[in-house]
């Protein structure tokens, strides 16, 4: 004798509707009770409960690929970066199982790698794109309009092009903002307490860097009565000795640097020479001061990159970039090294670290 269908009884909702039954088979159905609607309910809504559960597999099924664009060293940003790994790994991303990163580092060759590299992500067909600085960022929406980017430090995004505004990004692009532009005259104000007859400061700037930062700092230092020494540097060993030197040759009392990845990759590097030459200075990244560095104000990168990647967990998930606000840093660290001050033989004024967030003896 044949089988009965199952569901030709249970997804039937309306009394009007009668299965398509032979005679033999209708007269014994019709000697059994019927089910009541609500289990013909819990019958359907667990079907579709089924049919999720399948959907959501094979989604998680997935790996995704993101490609991380910066223009320094895997090296020198490696301590960020494993902030962004640490947070993504948190929130069930897991390399080798629903994730895959690409590093595409510039090696401190200035900004004409970045198209390339930004293209080259783009051909491997990337989910998304994290990039760290505002070169990164212009060459990224260069390179795509399609592909979300994540910007993780960017100065001012608005002035830079990539966003319509903080509010509505608009277009593919979104992220954070470390307000480098704006905190690069409070940290020459904090440079010139530091320094109380300073007069020179000579100002490390990378090859085609920010000409916002310049016209900021250039501003700054004209109402502070400063004079600014720009010193162009390579950002290898023997460019930024050759920088140091000439910031003895023209008799600088104090250094700071522009924002840039390239300088952070280097850090070491740079607090080595700022103490070998005798040189008070301030950093825009706390992690100058913990490789034996004076002084540092700015946000909190480890911060932003922890940040940047629920961002990131959002918009693989389905959220549009657009649909995501830029944040801008809300976290900020004023560091003093009493330690580095010593081997320099500089005294910090007194009002000067009741100021500072956090004293290194």
């Amino acid at each position: 004798m044949n089988k009965r269908p199952w569901m030709r009884w249970l997804v039937s909702s309306s009394d009007n509707l009668k299965p398509v039954l032979s005679k033999a088979e209708g007269s014994k159905i019709e000697k059994r009770p019927r089910r009541p609607k609500w289990m013909r309910m819990i019958a359907l809504v667990v079907a579709f409960a089924l049919c999720g559960a399948v959907a959501h597999a094979q989604q998680t099924g997935k790996i995704f690929r993101i490609g991380f664009l910066d223009p320094s060293t895997a090296s020198g940003m490696a301590v960020l970066v494993d902030a962004f790994r640490q947070e993504m790994s948190k929130l069930g991303w897991i390399e080798g199982k629903n994730l895959t990163i690409e590093y595409r580092f510039g090696e401190n060759k200035g900004t004409k790698r970045l198209p390339e590299l930004a293209a080259e992500l783009v051909r491997l067909k990337v989910d998304l794109i994290p990039v760290a600085d505002t070169p990164s960022s212009l060459a990224a929406k260069s390179a795509t309009t399609t592909i979300p980017i994540v910007m993780v430090s960017v100065g001012d995004p608005v002035a830079a092009g990539l966003v319509a505004s903080l509010a509505r990004p608009e277009g593919n692009v979104t992220g954070f903002s470390g307000l480098s532009v704006d905190l690069n005259t409070k940290r020459l104000e904090i440079l010139k307490d530091a320094v109380p007859k300073l007069a020179r400061v000579g100002l490390l700037r990378p090859a085609g860097g920010s000409d916002r930062q310049l016209k900021n700092l250039r501003a700054a230092a004209l109402a502070l009565k400063l004079r600014l020494e720009e010193i162009e540097t390579q950002v290898d060993a023997k460019g930024l000795e050759s920088a140091f030197k000439t910031a003895k040759q023209k008799q600088v009392n104090a250094i700071m640097t522009t924002t840039a990845s390239t300088f952070f990759a280097e850090r070491k590097r740079i607090v080595e020479f700022a103490g070998k030459y005798r040189l008070p200075a301030i950093y825009y990244q706390k992690e100058f001061v913990d490789e034996g560095g004076l002084m540092s104000y700015g946000a909190d990168y480890d911060d932003l990159f922890r940040k940047a990647a629920h961002y990131v967990d959002k918009i693989l998930k389905g959220t549009k970039p657009a649909d995501l606000p830029v944040q801008q840093a809300m976290r900020f660290e004023f560091i003093i090294s009493l330690k580095a001050a010593k081997q320099i033989g500089h005294t910090i004024p007194y009002e000067l670290l009741a100021r500072a967030n956090k004293v290194i003896q």
